[in-house]
């Protein structure tokens, strides 16, 4: 199977931290895979995520007013190829499991698998199906 080269890899980051946001980004982009679009609340992460087309999108549990959940439902109805790594410190092993049994690729800790993150989202881009 032929993998896409990281440049080629869209994603789109749902985090209420813009701090965070900004850490990510440079994580990525030093992987050289393209953020395309970010956002802080649910509604406002849908609509990106909808508009932009990402391969991946990288999600926060909690975000301003609402959940990653959210996120990942509808997102999941109205486009079921992208991919979903979630990235949070809320990562109880409830929160590990609901996500994950509803779709999400991977879960990841912030504060103990930052590092995993840019090749999670490479594999993860690998599944996406547009």
């Amino acid at each position: 199977m032929l993998q896409r080269p990281a440049s080629a890899i869209k994603v789109f980051l749902a985090e209420d931290s813009a701090m965070i946001r900004e850490r990510i980004a440079v994580l990525l982009g030093a992987a050289a895979i393209t953020v395309v679009g970010e956002a802080a609340t649910p509604q406002a992460s849908i609509d990106g995520i909808l508009s932009a087309w990402p391969d991946v999108v990288v999600l926060d549990v909690q975000l301003e007013g609402g959940s990653g959940m959210q996120v990942m439902r509808a997102v999941r109805l109205a486009a079921p190829g992208i991919a979903f790594v979630v990235f949070s410190n809320n990562s109880a092993l409830a929160y590990r499991k609901r996500y994950l049994d509803e779709g999400a690729y991977r879960f990841l800790d912030k504060s103990t698998e930052f590092d995993q993150l840019a090749q999670t989202v490479a594999s993860a881009s690998e599944r996406a199906v547009q």
